[in-house]
């Protein structure tokens, strides 16, 4: 599976209290589309797992979606 990034991207993960909060501009939401898309077709991974090293703002939580049965 690849990851299509739209150019110019930024997304930040943060937890408060027993909520997640999911915070992006427009490309940063059309990526994650692109990757819950993916995910939901893919016959070879069943996650995707990103943080600040990988793709997040700094200091976001790690965020996690898993593809379920």
């Amino acid at each position: 599976m690849e990851f299509r990034w739209v150019e110019g991207f930024k997304i930040n993960v943060t937890v408060e209290g027993d909520a997640v909060l999911i915070s992006a501009n427009k490309e940063g939401l059309l990526s994650l589309a692109n990757h819950m898309t993916s995910l939901a077709q893919a016959d070879l991974r069943d996650h995707i797992h990103l943080d600040e090293y990988n793709s997040l703002e700094d200091h976001s939580a790690e965020l996690i979606i898993e593809r379920i049965e």
